[in-house]
């Protein structure tokens, strides 16, 4: 008998990375040139020693790995990323119910549409609605289709660095959502929302009774005296501090350059977060008891969190006026991304072609970038990351300031 399985997984597209590797499969990149990725985001920055200690200590102590953590984690961990929030945000949250220890924030992002999708919706034939940013992190679109719903992908404005433009999704779309993945500051773009951008977002969220989802692993990494607004500092701002159908997710892989440790939390309104810890509880997925020592650790420590941001700073000062000198690039509100246009002659409908680009920078100069179309979706005939590619400054400075006078001479041909 044949296997056939969930038929749900026929409907996910393949993941950026998968597209990438298929794309540049036959090329043949310059073998006289050390290899530069600025693909992936995967933080290269050493993990600091505050982390790496506090986890040594763990596995040396009593309990160490022999025995089974808690799905909702210890009252040290949760209190410690309560205080974070306070201290970051200025929001007070109970640690007992407002705060759940999660691997990281992927995960948790796929697992939160499972806990909010209702089956019962199908009723009639009416599929529930998730709405996304478009271009958006990919797992936002793999959770809605596995929860059995539908993506809808909001529109961005270029002019506002692709910010998500809330107010253009049409009425009966958000008659039939039940969840908004929201990303700020955003990935790829950087783009952080306002104060109104969030007004207008739990508005809608309390006339059509939506959960908000958002995602904030980037918060920490960005470049004004002021850090980027949060969903649930904005929230309590505006009187909201019941946080109703509101969660926020963040982890420790890019504040403290930890991704291989997968910790993170959510936060956010007690009755989801109840819900959340439930599901949890069947899904097996709790965090080992010296993963939490470590993350108490990293949550309590800001010094490796500044001295982090200087040292993407400095990348950023050197790389974006290089690469300005030969294509549309600026600094993002916050993040580690460059978000460029590829140069017309590249060909392609809307500016260069952002495959061949990566394809041909690849071949000749080996350097890997993320070909913007992989991480939109095509709406009304036109795919908002089309003539753009991502480039992630993740590597030490030398190597992206090398990469970068790569490009320059690539697209100077």
């Amino acid at each position: 008998m044949t296997f056939t399985g969930n038929p749900l997984l026929q409907r996910l597209q393949p993941y950026p990375f998968e597209r990438l590797r298929a794309l540049t499969a036959d090329v043949v990149p310059n073998p006289a040139l050390r290899p530069i990725n600025l693909g992936i985001g995967e933080p290269r920055h050493p993990t600091p020693a505050v982390l790496k200690d506090a986890l040594h200590a763990a596995i040396d102590a009593e309990e160490g790995l022999a025995a089974y953590p808690a799905t909702a984690g210890t009252p040290a961990l949760r209190r410690a990323c309560a205080d974070w929030l306070q201290r970051r945000y200025g929001v007070t949250l109970d640690p007992a119910t407002q705060v759940l220890p999660t691997l990281g924030s992927r995960e948790a992002l796929f697992a939160l549409a499972q806990v909010v999708i209702d089956p019962r919706a199908f009723v009639g034939g009416v599929e529930p609605v998730v709405v996304c940013p478009n271009p958006f992190y990919q797992i936002y679109e793999g959770a809605a289709l596995l929860a059995g719903a539908s993506p809808w992908y909001a529109p961005s404005d270029p002019q506002r660095n692709f910010a998500t433009a809330w107010d253009r999704v049409p009425d009966e779309v958000w008659a039939r959502t039940r969840l908004v993945y929201a990303c700020s500051p955003g990935n790829p773009t950087g783009a952080v929302m306002t104060m109104d951008e969030w007004a207008h977002l739990f508005e809608l969220s309390d006339r059509y009774g939506f959960v908000i989802a958002s995602d904030e692993c980037y918060s920490e990494i960005y470049w004004g005296a002021e850090p980027p607004l949060g969903a649930l500092q904005a929230a309590a701002a505006l009187g909201r501090r019941d946080f109703a159908r509101l969660i926020m997710l963040t982890s420790l892989s890019k504040r403290s350059n930890a991704p291989g440790l997968r910790s993170g939390f959510v936060a956010g309104d007690a009755q989801l977060i109840q819900a959340f810890t439930l599901y949890r509880t069947y899904h097996g997925s709790a965090m080992s008891l010296a993963v939490q020592r470590a993350s108490i650790a990293a949550w309590s420590d800001e010094a490796h969190v500044e001295h982090n941001r200087r040292l993407y700073r400095a990348k950023f000062e050197r790389v974006t006026p290089m690469l300005a000198e030969v294509m549309d690039v600026r600094w993002p509100d916050a993040g580690f991304y460059l978000w460029a246009q590829v140069p017309p002659r590249f060909g392609g409908r809307s500016g260069g072609d952002d495959t061949a680009f990566a394809r041909e920078l690849l071949a000749q100069y080996n350097v890997t970038v993320l070909p913007g179309s992989y991480l939109a979706r095509t709406q009304a005939g036109h795919n908002p990351g089309a003539g753009r590619v991502r480039m992630a400054l993740v590597a030490e400075l030398d190597e992206c300031v090398q990469a970068a006078e790569r490009i320059v001479r690539f697209v100077r041909g």
